[in-house]
């Protein structure tokens, strides 16, 4: 039976394209977006609405729950 020269073992393929796994940082981004939308809106209620920017009003809403929709729509493309 013959053997082969080399000592190294056979690599598993790595998955490419839709099938990749998400990056290492892709987790913490996700949850750390959907917090920070929420701990805007809380603060915002919670001041009275005076912070975040007091200037902007009602709008401080809409800011948190847009920056919190795009940690919802980062769940969409977790593996």
């Amino acid at each position: 039976m013959a053997r082969t020269n080399s000592s190294k073992p056979a690599r598993a393929e790595q998955a490419q394209g839709e099938d990749a796994p998400n990056p290492v940082w892709f987790k913490p981004v996700m949850f750390g977006f959907m917090l920070l939308g929420l701990a805007w809106i809380i603060v915002f209620y919670v001041s009275g609405g005076t912070l975040p920017i007091a200037a902007l009003g009602s709008w401080n809403i809409l800011i948190g729950f847009g920056i919190a929709f795009v940690g919802f729509l980062m769940t969409t493309r977790w593996r």
